[in-house]
């Protein structure tokens, strides 16, 4: 009962989404998925005016604080996601951490809070890239880490291995 739950409330959270997304011109919904390839949740990207709008929920992770980054390739293939790539870097390669005084990556995200339970959900904003960025010609990555990112240490903020990965395209 809880799973039909789970899935109940992730497919009304992206239809709901989407339905608000219909005007806009630039937008992706992507499915999330684990290590054994089960989907573990939704994302969405919404282009913004400077920047771009994403909106997460995800089901059967650790609780706990996650680093949540944009990584450079749509591909999660690989059962530990490095098939994703680094974090996007946009035009001048810059250093990680939205904490970091040097500057930061395009694909620096705000940490993802899971519960107790397992799930969580959240709306980031980021103006550090754009839906068109995010979907060149390789496509990108939303890519969920096992720990949270201290937004300041590199190359990824210390938040650990790759655990759940969607792919942008």
């Amino acid at each position: 009962m809880i799973k039909l739950l789970a899935v109940a409330a992730t497919t009304a959270l992206l239809l709901g989404v989407a339905a608000q997304a219909q005007d806009r011109p630039k937008a992706s919904i992507a499915i999330l998925k684990d290590s054994v390839g089960k989907e573990v949740g939704g994302v969405m990207l919404v282009d913004a005016p400077k920047g771009v709008v994403l909106r997460i929920s995800a089901k059967g992770l650790t609780p706990g604080w996650h680093g949540l980054h944009f990584h450079e390739k749509g591909d999660c293939s690989k059962a530990d996601f490095t098939s994703a790539g680094a974090h996007t870097h946009g035009a001048a390669k810059a250093v990680h951490g939205l904490l970091n005084p040097a500057a930061n990556e395009t694909g620096d995200l705000p940490n993802l809070y899971i519960g107790a339970d397992g799930a969580g959900m959240g709306e980031f904003y980021s103006g550090l890239t754009s839906v068109g960025a995010l979907k060149d010609a390789d496509g990108s990555a939303v890519v969920i880490h096992a720990g949270a990112d201290d937004h300041m240490s590199q190359p990824i903020g210390g938040s650990g291995a790759r655990v759940a990965c969607a792919v942008i395209r």
